[in-house]
């Protein structure tokens, strides 16, 4: 069976969540590592003999971690601390619950994705059996910043003459990461998928406190739990019905490049948080009742005044920022017609730029790269926070690329170098369906 280009090396595993018995054995097995994150900034390592080098993933075992997970078991919490689940309390409202404690999610194993390792539940009527002989390595997440941690002291404890940790920030991380597939994949899932989990504390129906099934990937209302006293209280809504649970959620972009009816030019925008001369492709959440074609055209249109046509489809990337799927396409347009920031206003900047203008930005040392300085300004924007201690001092660049544009760790980097480099080819545009939208 063909690979996927750019597929999660990841198997999910999303059939034993319900299994508090699986999930309590792979957290058990020395194999298992943790992605563990401090409000949002991940743990990130790189060795003591080394300190410039780029930090990766710190990945943690679950004696390092053993502190903070609460007594056992991890999974299937019954009413009373430190004893499973009885047959009385086994509901569909309990399946792999965890409703005390720091909420830890089951990223998935790692493996060859493979028929011989499928792992199918019936696997793991015996799951201590099953994870004896278990191929790969199993992934959780937690993130340790409502526990009243030193986060300064928590990486003293852990750093060690080998590897010294520290705390990152996660949209620097994904951009340094390059073609390191399984550090994306586990960055994304686990930045989001613990945001999500941050999020919602609390039933949207009746307001009462939730708490954590399948190893993170379901939430619930604890009036549901069966030793749940409520007297007195109108039943919460989401008692019955198929939305009882809810689930992680991903929002989707479009992300877009227009191409004029040449062939050989883009509009790229600069947004109003981008850093210095920073061009991008435009983009945009979808809206209900929408197509993705149609909210190319509407974002395009809001954005800067531009007309496009013949939406064609590229490639999607998960965007843990916070739960973000960004779908990539190209349009057509026409370079002619002019540009306009007044109409939504979130751009500063919108210009067409020839395939030569780009490739001299492509081919320069510079050209794709952003400076710490200019990604603690996106953190601070995107977070709607202002630094008020001193300012980071700004690189010394003697040869300035004319301006910048996002590496291949994001999906609009792509898009452009597919474009600049013609990997992706636009002919002439057919005249006779210009603007037919």
């Amino acid at each position: 069976m063909a690979e996927i280009e750019g597929a999660s090396p990841l198997n999910r595993l999303s059939w034993l969540r319900s299994s508090h018995s699986f999930l309590n054995a792979v957290a058990a097995s020395s194999k298992a590592r943790w992605l563990v994150s401090n409000i949002g900034q991940q743990l990130v390592s790189v060795h003591a003999s080394n300190p410039s080098e780029k930090p990766a993933i710190a990945q943690l075992t679950t004696t390092d971690v053993k502190a903070f997970l609460g007594p056992e078991p991890y999974f299937g919490q019954s009413k009373d601390e430190g004893r499973t689940l009885a047959a009385d309390e086994a509901i569909s409202f309990t399946e792999s619950v965890r409703h005390r404690g720091v909420r830890v999610v089951f990223l998935g194993l790692l493996d060859t994705l493979s028929s011989v390792n499928a792992l199918p539940t019936s696997d793991f009527v015996d799951p201590e059996r099953a994870v004896a002989k278990l191929e790969g390595t199993p992934f959780f997440a937690l993130d340790i910043g409502e526990l009243g941690v030193d986060a300064n002291e928590f990486l003293t404890q852990r750093s060690n003459t080998t590897h010294v940790l520290s705390w990152g920030e996660p949209r620097a991380l994904l951009m340094g990461l390059g073609s390191d597939r399984v550090s994306l994949a586990l960055l994304a899932e686990a930045r989001s998928m613990v945001d999500w989990n941050h999020r919602n504390k609390f039933c949207p129906a009746c307001g009462s406190p939730t708490y954590s099934m399948w190893g993170g990937w379901k939430i619930s209302c604890s009036t549901l739990l069966p030793w749940a006293d409520n007297t007195g209280r109108t039943p919460c809504p989401t008692n019955k019905g198929l939305h009882n649970f809810a689930h992680p959620r991903t929002d989707p972009v479009v992300i877009m490049i227009a191409i004029d009816e040449t062939g050989e030019k883009i509009l790229l925008g600069r947004g109003k948080k981008y850093p210095g001369k920073f061009y991008s492709a435009l983009a945009g959440f979808i809206e209900p009742g929408e197509t993705f074609e149609e909210a190319v055209v509407r974002e395009m249109w809001e954005e800067a005044g531009v007309k496009v046509w013949d939406v064609t489809y590229h490639s999607t990337q998960p965007w843990p920022f916070p739960a973000s799927l960004m779908v990539g396409f190209y349009a057509r347009a026409d370079s002619a017609q002019p540009i306009r920031l007044d109409l939504d206003n979130e751009l500063v900047d919108a210009r067409w730029y020839t395939r030569a203008e780009v490739l001299e930005v492509l081919n320069h040392a510079l050209g794709t790269n952003i400076f710490s300085s200019d990604r603690k300004k996106l953190d601070q924007a995107e977070h709607g926070t202002t630094n008020t201690g001193a300012k980071p001092a700004e690189p010394t660049v003697l040869d300035e690329p004319p301006f910048r544009v996002p590496p291949t760790t994001a999906i609009a980097g792509v898009l452009i170098r597919e474009w600049a480099y013609r990997k992706i080819q636009f002919p002439v545009a057919d005249p006779v369906h210009k603007g037919n939208l």
